[in-house]
């Protein structure tokens, strides 16, 4: 109890030493804050992306096969799926036609999704992530909510053939806002409208989605197809997700690198402040050596003043950095995580606070504070009482 007594009576004093010099505690607070609201915004916002991205990927196909010439992908014949009817496991091969429909007035790009929902898997589940309307029969269309706003809450919207003439559509129907990572962009119509819009031949289309009975045969499926097609490229769904995680996961990595120099320059910042005692500063420790206090009493007292900066800096950029991506989208970071689109989704994201994220932040901020003030705080307890006071 004695050592925790002295524990307690050497924290009260390092409160009260904060408040006495509340001015200079404060200005290294806020920018402390300031770094550690910015380090966790970004972990927040690239694992609340993940993890809505895997969310919605449920309903992407198992398997996708897309014709490649010279790198770049080009329209697939449908009889493709007479090569593989001989593969075990199949269940379904289903053609999909999707490209972009570039809109001049607002020089923006609009993902058109041409696919029977009936054919997919999940398909069904479709018409749940519509928040009015129904799903799309022919010369019908369903809107994103991005692509809404562009296009204006019309009942009739008209869009442009390769030809320059329209091609007439009744909208019927919106997404849900909770699919805008997906969907904001995105006009969805029957396969037969999109080829007629990108003037594609029946015989062809964008890509073909294939199902297969075994999810657990998904990878030597796959191996079989791109042995069977050469010339195609084959992804699994497995492998989307890889490389959603892998673009989100640059760009925060990316801006973490650049916010690491704010960091490094923060610690810097503490060094010198920790390190330049005032005269009252070094008067201060004086008197307390002339009273009893010895040099491991003064770094203690140092340590409890560098923990309650480092702690209440803490708990005030994080809470800080999780209202900002739970109740403002993440809108600081937008530009960078969403990339080069005109349309940017409204992310409305979900970050949960885990211990190991938590510790990580920690790790990343509070130790190197501390750290880079041990060196300032024994320096300031080895002053010698009678040239402190003089």
């Amino acid at each position: 109890m004695n050592g925790l007594s002295r524990q307690l009576n050497v924290i009260d004093y390092s409160l009260s030493s904060l408040w006495r010099r509340r001015f200079k505690s404060v200005s290294v607070m806020v920018v402390f804050a300031a770094v550690i609201f910015l380090l966790a915004s970004f972990q927040m916002t690239t694992k609340a992306l993940t993890q809505t991205a895997s969310r919605l990927l449920v309903m992407a196909p198992e398997i996708t096969i897309q014709k490649m010439r010279a790198g770049r992908q080009e329209p697939i014949p449908v009889a493709y799926r007479e090569k593989l009817a001989g593969i075990f496991g199949i269940r379904r091969i289903t053609p999909r036609v999707w490209g972009y429909y570039f809109n001049e007035t607002h020089a923006a790009n609009l993902t058109v999704i041409g696919v029977d929902p009936r054919l997919m898997p999940l398909g069904e589940k479709l018409a749940a992530a519509i928040d009015t309307g129904r799903l799309p029969g022919d010369h019908e269309v369903v809107l994103g909510q991005g692509a809404e706003e562009l296009l204006g809450e019309n009942r009739m919207i008209s869009l442009f053939r390769p030809d320059l003439s329209l091609k007439p559509l009744t909208v019927v129907g919106r997404f849900r806002p909770a699919t805008d990572l997906l969907t904001y962009d995105t006009l969805f119509l029957p396969p037969d409208d999109a080829r007629d819009l990108f003037s594609l031949p029946p015989e062809l289309a964008t890509d073909l989605c294939v199902t297969v009975a075994n999810p657990s045969e998904v990878d030597t499926i796959a191996k079989k197809i791109a042995a069977l097609l050469p010339g195609t490229r084959v992804l699994t769904r497995s492998q989307i997700e890889k490389t959603y995680h892998a673009v989100f996961g640059w760009r925060s990595g990316f801006a973490s690198v650049c916010l690491l120099t704010a960091l490094t320059s923060f610690i810097i910042f503490a060094w010198d402040k920790a390190s330049g005692l005032t005269p009252e500063e070094r008067r201060e420790i004086g008197i307390l050596k002339i009273v009893g206090w010895q040099t491991a009493d003064v770094i203690l007292l140092r340590f409890w003043e560098g923990v309650i900066v480092a702690l209440l800096s803490f708990v005030a950029g994080y809470t800080l950095a999780y209202i900002h991506v739970a109740f403002f989208d993440a809108g600081l970071f937008r530009p960078i995580m969403l990339g080069w689109s005109v349309l940017h989704p409204r992310l409305r994201l979900s970050p949960g606070v885990e211990v190991g994220d938590v510790l990580l932040v920690l790790c990343l901020t509070v130790v190197p504070y501390l750290a880079a003030t041990v060196v300032p705080a024994w320096r300031a307890a080895i002053i010698r009482a009678d040239s402190a006071l003089n």
